[in-house]
């Protein structure tokens, strides 16, 4: 029976635990907010949420004061108009909207028995006396003597009110001022502090732009640093580590400063350590050219001695065989020898004496060699008719295209087909050589192996010759210091190793110095008398 593993969340980078459920394409794909963006975000929300609360507190302060001066002029209306009754000859039977210093939009009414007795309103434009319509009897009546000032909603709008006994004895006088002043006057506030917060909010946000944008501006240049180290080719350890944070962006004790002088350190300790590699690889290099320089004599001896025992010595049969396998086997040392010793020069970065070389007739020969010696293998050529000359060493050439040759024939069986093609690319001006073979193939996972050093793959491809691991090094080695490039491409029945070479930059034909000055200056050489010549 089997089960299923239960996800597990996983931590994200500020430390929380992400959901259970996958992510969706859609957050997959979102690019990452910045660093900047994220402090500009910060700072005009942080600022939108202050200019919120300062307009909330502005409002209720205003509604406050309002209110209580909206009281007080309720008060002084409400004694006035009962100061003003109260002076009236009892014979009159008047109102006291007459009172004056009234307000305009001011109501003052009078009720007896539940009633409206008498009543009236300033209008707020023009001054003038209007009536109190009978349906707004009802809500001034509801009023109570002496309370505290009370909203009601009239057909003339929202009033605050207030009832006191009429002087005189008879009735109840209410005086009452608009609502509608003070809410237009906290409307207009209000509209006032939402233009000013988001004028404030755009500014700052351009602003602060600015500021974060100048501020982040070391960081962008550590950053710059850091990609251009980590784009560089760092494979083979040789790379002078030359790109450093400048001094002003190191400076410790600021968040730049501390990361520039961090990478500074870790740059600083990566040039130390490919100084140390190099230098070892070099001592390592040259213990290897001393010692396969100094095998070559003994190893040249033995095989002298060996051939010398065997031509004038007689042996038993198995005598015999051992001779003749000390004699291969010395050999073989021998060639494993030079070819270390030719890779130790060729790491040293020797000068390559390079001559004039027709590579279509060096392939060709080479290739008519191998099908006269190795019969097993179909060889074709596909050579241009004309010569393709690169400048290069002759004999380092010979050995690069005798080692991909001989390679095809020991890693394919017999009967397959090896061709050996040429030709020019014009786009990129250099000659291309390719060695094509019908074989079993290398494996992908062993093809970025091949052009190194003492890798083998004898599974890979069929074949029971054994090999040393340095053939394809070497010609990797002897077409760089020519400056050319080789690479590899394979599946099962075809198999390309492609050389690609400069070709030499063509020549200028020379400029007859006397014909050129004749075809710069046509009126000097027909000034000439006939007859000279130019």
């Amino acid at each position: 029976m089997s089960t299923s593993a239960t996800p597990k969340p996983e931590a994200s980078e500020h430390g929380e635990i992400q959901d259970f459920f996958p992510a969706s394409s859609a957050t997959r794909d979102r690019t990452p907010m910045t660093l900047q963006r994220r402090l500009l975000l910060a700072v005009v929300c942080l600022l939108a949420l202050v200019c919120t609360v300062i307009g909330l507190l502005i409002n209720a302060g205003m509604r406050q004061t309002l209110s209580a001066q909206l009281n007080e002029q309720l008060a002084y209306a409400s004694e006035r108009a009962a100061t003003y009754s109260l002076s009236q000859s009892k014979g009159n039977s008047g109102t006291p909207l007459f009172a004056p210093g009234q307000a305009s939009g001011t109501l003052n009414a009078k009720i007896e028995s539940g009633l409206l007795f008498s009543g009236g309103v300033l209008d707020m434009k023009t001054g003038q006396r209007n009536n109190i319509v009978g349906d707004d009897a009802l809500p001034l009546s509801t009023l109570v003597v002496d309370a505290p000032p009370a909203k009601r909603e009239l057909s003339i709008g929202d009033y605050l009110l207030v009832a006191k006994s009429d002087p005189k004895g008879s009735g109840t006088l209410i005086t009452g001022l608009p609502l509608d002043p003070n809410a237009r006057t906290l409307a207009s506030l209000g509209w006032m502090t939402v233009f000013i917060s988001f004028a404030g909010l755009i500014a700052t946000g351009l602003i602060g732009s600015m500021i974060i944008r100048h501020s982040m501006a070391p960081l962008r240049r550590v950053s710059a640093v850091a990609s251009s180290v980590a784009t560089a080719q760092l494979e083979t350890g040789t790379l002078a580590l030359d790109a450093r944070v400048a001094e002003e962006d190191s400076i410790p004790g600021t968040e730049s400063g501390d990361v520039g002088n961090a990478l500074n350190a870790l740059l600083d300790n990566v040039a130390t350590a490919f100084a140390a590699r190099e230098e070892s690889e070099a001592q390592m290099r040259q213990f290897v050219a001393d010692a396969s320089h100094e095998l070559r004599t003994p190893l040249s001896a033995i095989r002298g001695y060996t051939e010398l025992i065997s031509a004038t010595e007689h042996f038993s049969d198995d005598g015999q065989r051992s001779l003749i396998r000390v004699l291969e086997q010395s050999a073989r040392m021998s060639s494993l020898v030079e070819n270390l010793l030719l890779l130790a020069r060729l790491d040293e970065k020797h000068q390559v004496k390079k001559t004039d070389v027709d590579l279509g007739k060096l392939a060709g020969d080479i290739t008519e060699d191998f099908r006269i010696t190795a019969t097993d293998h179909h060889w074709q050529t596909r050579l241009p008719a004309t010569p393709l000359v690169v400048s290069a060493d002759s004999s380092s050439l010979r050995r690069v295209i005798t080692n991909l040759l001989a390679n095809a024939r020991k890693h394919t069986s017999a009967g397959n087909t090896v061709t050996v093609s040429l030709k020019r690319d014009n786009s990129t001006h250099q000659a291309v050589l390719q060695v094509h073979d019908t074989g079993e193939g290398i494996t992908q996972a062993f093809l970025p192996q091949v052009f190194k050093r003492f890798t083998r793959a004898d599974t890979a491809r069929s074949g029971a010759d054994g090999t040393t691991g340095l053939g394809l090094p070497i010609a990797k080695a002897i077409v760089e210091s020519h400056d050319g490039t080789i690479t590899v491409s394979s599946t099962p029945g075809n198999t390309v190793f492609e050389i690609r070479l400069p070709l030499p930059e063509p020549q200028k034909p020379a400029v007859n110095p006397v014909l050129s000055s004749a075809l710069k200056n046509p009126t000097k050489r027909s000034s000439q008398p006939k007859g000279t010549a130019l």
